[in-house]
């Protein structure tokens, strides 16, 4: 017998049974459609996170003191006085690859306007600092070189804090704020950025000068960090090394002193965020895999219980001539049409799942053509594997055994 043929009594087959054959598609089924729909959550996270990082600029370096430790147990680098504004003015004068450079000071209070206050947190960097961190303006201005030196009571403000003290829709650019009982003047107000996807709101900040916020309200000569920008995203393993030169001499550390600073770019954290979500992705996809094993038993399960229901069928075909290859095609045929018809219907679902997901639950989701054409692949190969052992045990019946079986 010819391949149409038997594919067509494996279908007359499956339609005397259709609830049962839907039952044991069901395993599948749902498998893949688990596995395209966990494995988009994954995929959608990871590249909302890469979004998001790049959105703070793809050549952005981060210079930060580096982990204290005492007696053996790590400190962290917040008290740490490693940096200075000597060290800004060394990276300015020697590294060539660095476009804009900003010291970093940061605290966190109370800010107080009109009668409300509301806990924030304040960053103090220079004229280029909003430029380093993507940040645009929506209406003000930028503090100028002037204000920097003169340590000005001037500030920008994020539009969450706006919300919370002055009320919607008001341009709070021209009045005044105090943070820490310090007065400042809104000069600037922030665009809005929204959460990142760590649930961190963006536009709960102010922004001032760094001689501010050191001498009036952290009362700090030191730095926090130092944040740059490289001339270009290729030029900023280059900017990594002149900036790492540039400290080290402003440091004065000798051959085979241990650097006191550590630098981070945002190729690190992609790469480094990235890699947590794949193992995140891969656990999701792995979990959700076990429902196509499951399904791929029940297809055995089935084509067992088919197998001894059609006994007497199995000798009557075999007695006429029908050979033991034919009676294992026509079952694993069987098997398979389960699989791929399950697969399919699987795959539907697992799209649409993605989708509700994503709009009702607002998550970040992408289905990938790779995980919708693997999980087509696997489920057939799971149809074919699991529905041997039961086709090749009916192949192999005696004809007359068959025939007698009750």
């Amino acid at each position: 017998m010819n391949i149409t043929n038997l594919s067509k009594i494996a279908l007359n087959a499956l339609m005397r049974n259709k609830f049962r054959a839907f039952l044991t598609m069901l395993g599948i089924i749902i498998g893949v459609a688990s596995v395209i729909a966990m494995l988009a959550i994954g995929e959608g996270s990871k590249q909302s996170i890469q979004q998001q990082i790049s959105s703070m600029g793809s050549n952005l370096v981060m210079i930060m003191p580096a982990t204290q430790s005492m007696g053996g147990v790590q400190q962290g680098n917040s008290a740490s006085k490693a940096l200075s504004i000597k060290d800004v003015r060394a990276i300015e004068a020697n590294c060539p690859s660095v476009l804009v450079v900003s010291p970093e000071v940061r605290g966190s209070g109370q800010a107080v306007a009109v009668g409300k206050n509301w806990p924030t947190s304040v960053y103090g960097g220079g004229v280029g600092y909003i430029d380093i961190k993507k940040l645009s303006l929506a209406s003000g201005r930028n503090f100028t070189e002037q204000e920097v030196h003169s340590s000005a009571k001037v500030c920008l403000i994020g539009q969450t804090v706006v919300d919370n003290l002055f009320g919607e829709d008001v341009d709070p650019v021209g009045q005044s704020i105090r943070f820490r009982g310090i007065p400042f003047t809104i000069i600037g107000l922030l665009s809005e950025k929204g959460e990142n996807t760590f649930g961190m709101d963006q536009d709960d900040l102010l922004i001032a000068p760094y001689t501010t916020v050191q001498k009036r309200i952290l009362a700090i000569t030191h730095i926090n960090s130092i944040q740059t920008s490289a001339i270009s995203e290729e030029a900023t393993t280059q900017a990594v090394s002149e900036i790492t030169a540039a400290l080290r001499n402003s440091h004065k550390l000798q051959d085979g002193d241990d650097d006191d600073f550590q630098i981070r770019t945002q190729a690190e954290l992609v790469s480094t965020f990235t890699s947590i979500s794949d193992i995140l992705t891969t656990l999701l996809g792995a979990i959700a895999a076990i429902s196509l094993l499951v399904g791929g038993i029940g297809i055995m399960n089935i084509m067992y219980v088919s197998v001894t229901e059609r006994t007497r069928e199995i000798g009557l075909r075999m007695s006429i001539g029908g050979r033991g290859l034919d009676i294992l095609m026509q079952f694993l045929i069987e098997s398979t049409f389960l699989s791929v018809i399950g697969g399919i219907f699987g795959i539907v679902l697992g799209i649409t799942a993605s989708s509700v997901i994503g709009n009702i639950m607002g998550w970040p989701v992408s289905v990938m053509p790779v995980a919708v054409i693997m999980s087509f692949l696997v489920c057939t190969a799971i149809g074919i594997f699991f529905g041997w052992y039961p086709a090749r045990k009916a192949s192999n019946l005696n004809p007359i055994d068959a025939l007698r079986f009750e």
